[in-house]
């Protein structure tokens, strides 16, 4: 099945209060570079897929898992190994 023909995922945006628990800073606006294809890409750009036991985030490029959160009642575990790297913008000091 070709991901990129679905429409059953959300955008990026779906990641902000699950990540928002987890990082103080507002991790949509960050721009992370797809290990896959090499787009660079804010958080907010990713299509998200809930109905995995966690949220997948996938390139709307080339379709590659960004990356995964899995939460349970005391621990999340957050899976950024399709990134080359993630730039999160932090407020002036």
């Amino acid at each position: 099945m070709d991901r990129q023909d679905t429409t059953d995922y959300e955008d990026g945006n779906a990641l902000a209060g699950p990540l928002g628990e987890l990082f103080t800073a507002d991790v949509t606006a960050a721009t992370g570079r797809c290990a896959g294809c090499g787009r660079i890409a804010l958080v907010a750009e990713l299509r998200v897929y809930a109905y995995a036991p966690g949220l997948v985030a996938r390139c709307p490029s080339c379709d590659a898992v960004i990356l995964r959160l899995v939460r349970a009642p005391d621990a999340a575990w957050l899976d950024l190994r399709g990134t080359v790297y993630m730039r999160v913008p932090l407020p002036p000091a």
